[in-house]
């Protein structure tokens, strides 16, 4: 029951009362980062949700558009600003995706969405991602997010997927408050964001779900 009804009555209950709560803290990062930014203070951007259909993944811009001479965004380190690196701390650039869950193009838990363009560099199994709603956060990001590699990240997405209940979401909800407020795995050490993924992984789950799939 909770896979067929309960998880998505879950989400629209949480998310609304977490968009009513929160309402206070998006008027003022709308505001500051109107300033900031000069300019939108929204980052919209296609992503693939269940079965691959495309929707528009809805954060708080932490990033300048600034450009080279050539042209080109310059790299992340040198446009994100002071207050974007703030909010991603703590992963207050991800509040807005509860419209998102509201909409039912995504969950409060799941494999995070991610770019329209890996879709035709997955292997049969890494496809299975995308046969449930993405998430805001998930099981690879209470065991490492940006510090895994793209071969552990998909064996924990696809361990989610065959085995996500409430009690499971219940503790990676938990874990990702605690995770938020300790400020971990946010990160890789030296990058803003992780390396593009570029397909051609193997299909062989590492010793790390294994050891982290009963927590």
């Amino acid at each position: 029951m909770y896979k067929l009804f309960f998880k998505r009555f879950f989400d629209f209950i949480m998310s609304l009362l977490g968009i009513l709560t929160l309402l206070p803290i998006i008027v003022i990062l709308i505001a500051a980062l109107l300033i900031v930014n000069r300019g939108s203070p929204l980052f919209l951007q296609p992503r693939p949700g269940r079965n691959e259909r495309i929707f528009k993944i809805i954060k708080f811009k932490t990033m300048t558009d600034k450009k080279d001479q050539n042209g080109n965004l310059l790299p992340d380190m040198q446009r994100i600003t002071t207050l974007g690196s703030f909010i991603r701390k703590y992963s207050l650039d991800e509040i807005l995706q509860l419209l998102n869950v509201l909409k039912g193009d995504m969950s409060l838990i799941g494999p995070r969405p991610l770019l329209v363009e890996y879709l035709p560099l997955y292997n049969d199994e890494q496809k299975r991602r995308h046969t449930i709603r993405p998430g805001i956060t998930g099981w690879a990001q209470i065991n490492g997010r940006n510090a895994l590699n793209w071969q552990q990240k998909f064996d924990f997405d696809i361990w989610y997927v065959d085995n996500y209940s409430f009690m499971l979401d219940f503790k990676i909800l938990f874990l990702t408050i605690l995770k938020v407020f300790k400020s971990e795995g946010i990160n890789a050490s030296d990058k803003i964001t992780t390396g593009k993924f570029t397909g051609n992984i193997p299909h062989k789950p590492s010793d790390e779900l294994h050891n982290k799939k009963n927590i």
